[in-house]
Parts: structure tokens; C-alpha cells; sequence
């Protein structure tokens, strides 16, 4: 897997880039992140890429050339017209999904990372093939939303991690939240680990941490938890739900509003 992240400041994002996992994945050639200066396209001796929005308006509009010549140059360097993503408020929400997508359908990945209103809207049409966003606000520039996505979909690239258990049984990973996690000491500030963790028992850990993540998420995030289906058709699925019911009520009155409809 290969990103390269078009920026203002490919110091700063390639220093994050290069460290802790992602750094030891590219030092053992798993992924490779490359960050390029845009303002290392420009023709003018001021290094402008930025101008007066047409229309009228507060601000400045990142110009379409010096884009598309670090754009283009990209491509030439790697011999191809790479999946290009534009890193907008405008754009489709980021997930989970959506970072499974772009790591099974691709290779190489352009991230381009605007500022000030956005960018001439004339390089997107040309040279964007979608726009992401990292959530429903808005930042001062793409930096941020473009190493969530690159981190996001580089951890997943096989090597990158010690195995795919790695991050198989986080959040969001199966439409679920993760299981609370806890280590050493065993009693910290009169908190005990529950005793199921210690029991030893990997069968009823996994049923713990099964329940846990369901009953997370349906306090949480309910809006998670209406997509989510729990299989109750085999006895010992329906026992399942049962041991779900008896230990939360909320739980086992979780449809009471729609019965009553």
C-alpha cells in the first residue's frame, strides 16, 4: 500500500506518519506514506497557490494548477492515475467500511489536504474521484482528516500489525463497540478486574467480552445498535439473549417503545 498525502506541510505530516507503527511498517517496507509540498509546483516567485474566490467573499480558494502539477507529477512517478480523495467537510463521512473499502480495492491512494474556503472546484472535477470527511464539523485544513485516513486503512495492510486479530475485535469492526480492556494490577483504587478475567477460562472470556460489546454499544450508541442483529435462532443463541436480558434491564426492555407503537 502506497499514500501520497499532497499538503502545505508535509514536515509535520510526515513526522507523524513516520513514527511509532506506521514508522516501523514503512522502515520494514509493508506501506509507504510520502507527503509532497504543493507550493513546490507553483510558476510564480511568491510560491502562490492561493487567490481571491471569484464571486466575491471572505478568504482565499487554493488554486487548481499548482494541484494539479503536484497531482500529476504523482502519477508520473508511480506510472498511473492513482484513486484520488479529497479530504472535505462536503464529502461522504468516514468509517470503518468505508477504510475496509479503500484498503480491498486499492493500492495506491492521493490524499489531498486543502485550506483556507477549499479548493477551485475545477480540480476536483477533474483530478478527485470522491471526497471524505472525518466527521460534521470543520477544521482549518486537511492534514488531520488525511492522516486519520491513512492511519485508519494502513493499520489494516497485512504486516502492519502482528495479525488481523489486531484489529478484527475493536470498535466498529463488526457494527459493534469493543469490550472494556483492562491489565495489571489486578485492584487499582479499590477497582477490581472483573473475575471472569481472571478465571483463566478463554471460553467465558470470549462470552464476557461478547456481551460487553453488545451492551456497550447499545447504551452508546443506539444508532450503532438499530443496524446491529443478534442471532437468537439456535437454543444456545437464544440462551445468549436470555443471560443478556438477565443482566441488564434496560436492555431487556429495549423494545418496549416500538411494541407500543
Amino acid at each position: 500500500m502506497r499514500i501520497d498525502i499532497m499538503t502545505l506541510f508535509p514536515d509535520t505530516v510526515g513526522d507523524m506518519m513516520s513514527d511509532s507503527i506506521l514508522g516501523r511498517a514503512q522502515d520494514r517496507g509493508f506501506i509507504t506514506i510520502r507527503t509532497h509540498q504543493i507550493r513546490d509546483y507553483t510558476v510564480n516567485k511568491q510560491n502562490q497557490v492561493d487567490d481571491y474566490p471569484y464571486g466575491g467573499g471572505r478568504g482565499a480558494v487554493m488554486q487548481a494548477d499548482p494541484l494539479y502539477r503536484c497531482w500529476a507529477h504523482i502519477c508520473e512517478e508511480i506510472g498511473c492515475r492513482a484513486h484520488t480523495i479529497y479530504l472535505s467537510p462536503c464529502g461522504e463521512v468516514f468509517t470503518q467500511e468505508k477504510a475496509k473499502q479503500l484498503r480491498r480495492d486499492y493500492d495506491h491512494l492521493i490524499l489531498v489536504c486543502g485550506h483556507y474556503e477549499g479548493i477551485d472546484e475545477r480540480f476536483i472535477e477533474e483530478c478527485v474521484d470522491e471526497e471524505i470527511s472525518i466527521g460534521d464539523f470543520v477544521l482549518t485544513g486537511g492534514e488531520l482528516p488525511a492522516m486519520v485516513v491513512a492511519d485508519c486503512v494502513c493499520r489494516m495492510v497485512p504486516g502492519v500489525l502482528p495479525d488481523a486479530e489486531c484489529f478484527e475485535e475493536e470498535s466498529h469492526w463488526a457494527g459493534l463497540l469493543e469490550y472494556p480492556q483492562y491489565s495489571r494490577p489486578a485492584v487499582w483504587h479499590d477497582r477490581e478486574v472483573p473475575a471472569v478475567l481472571l478465571s483463566g477460562n478463554h471460553q467465558n472470556v470470549a462470552r464476557w467480552r461478547r456481551k460487553q460489546a453488545i451492551l456497550r454499544t447499545f447504551h452508546r450508541r443506539p444508532d450503532m445498535f438499530r443496524k446491529f442483529s443478534i442471532p437468537n435462532k439456535t437454543r444456545a443463541e437464544k440462551k445468549f439473549l436470555q443471560e443478556l436480558e438477565d443482566e441488564d434491564d434496560a436492555f431487556k426492555h429495549r423494545n418496549v417503545e416500538e411494541l407500543g407503537k
